[in-house]
């Protein structure tokens, strides 16, 4: 009977390359609103009390960059450049131009807006057909945001991780050996407290008892603080949590990030289309495990290649 370990993790809406990841999908969101056929391909980088937004926009849509940007930081919870970043007085930088018409002529006549390949995964492992590590390290960030934003924990601030390392028998998961979480925190936050409130008001609420033991080890911020966080405490960047957007490792990944990218671009409408037969192969029985790829050429309606993968556990032929 084989053992090992497997590690994912996740992150919370405050961390600075999900903060630059909601700035380009509100923006995208912002365009489809207005024009369902917007080209939009967004970039945007955090640092200090600066936010720099850079791509391609084709659109009937009258938006306003600088406002959505700072509505997102706020709706976050960042008002304070001294820890982290403000809405109100942090500078946004905007360098747009239009796609490419180069791009345009392929993508126009129906044809994928890029070259790549893009993986889909499902398993059985969770109601979610998700694997169990990143789900569950997603079930922690999730509520720590929630613990934040009612008050429930008020010292909590927006930026945070979460780890989980589960022990596989027998390739399912048995226990889970390791539990992380690191969470930026107001300056007099009693440190003791704040680990004794996370484990009773988030690790027991969403992971189920049967998964912890007397040997689980519980790490909360390890370095003992956790003030200084956002874009201040590093960079945050577009598209670079793309293994916490996907399957925690589990799987493997095209390289193609989701956030900004409209539908046309097959980095994301195919990865989530793949995804979603995946998903459907494991819910109806056909395996216990599937992971599809699919490959496309720029301008090109039809992949080039599909690669089927259910690693044994098929109920009917690949």
């Amino acid at each position: 009977m084989k053992k090992y370990l497997f590690t994912s993790e996740s992150v919370t809406e405050g961390h600075p390359d999900k903060l630059c990841d909601l700035i380009s999908d509100s923006i995208l969101d912002a365009c489809l609103a207005q024009d369902k056929n917007s080209r939009v391909a967004i970039e945007a980088f955090a640092s200090r009390n600066n936010i720099t937004v850079a791509g391609q926009i084709t659109t009937n849509a009258k938006i306003q960059i600088e406002e959505i940007v700072r509505e997102v930081i706020k709706g976050i919870g960042y008002q304070d450049e001294e820890l982290d970043i403000d809405y109100r007085t942090c500078e946004v930088y905007v360098n747009i131009t239009k796609q490419s018409s180069d791009i345009a002529m392929g993508v126009d006549i129906g044809g994928a807006g890029d070259q790549g390949m893009m993986f889909g995964y499902a398993c059985d492992e969770t109601p979610e057909y998700m694997p169990f590590a990143i789900c569950m390290a997603h079930r922690l960030s999730t509520k720590l945001t929630q613990v934040r934003k009612s008050k429930e924990m008020p010292y909590l601030r927006p930026d945070g991780k979460t780890q989980v390392t589960v022990e596989y028998e027998d390739d399912k998961p048995k226990r889970i050996e390791t539990i992380l979480i690191s969470n930026q925190h107001k300056e007099d936050t009693d440190l003791k407290k704040m680990k004794e409130e996370i484990i009773e008001k988030v690790i027991k609420k969403v992971i189920d008892s049967k998964y912890l033991d007397e040997n689980t080890k519980i790490f909360v911020n390890p370095t003992g603080r956790f003030v200084i966080g956002g874009p201040l405490g590093d960079t945050g960047l577009t598209g670079r949590k793309i293994i916490v957007d996907t399957y925690g490792g589990y799987a493997r990944h095209g390289g193609g990030a989701f956030s900004g990218k409209d539908a046309t671009k097959v980095d994301r409408s195919a990865a989530y289309m793949m995804r979603h037969i995946a998903k459907n192969v494991v819910a109806n029985g056909y395996a216990k495990k599937c992971e599809l790829q699919v490959a496309y050429g720029i301008g090109m309606e039809e992949p080039i290649s599909v690669y089927v993968e259910t690693f044994g556990t098929h109920t009917i032929p690949e």
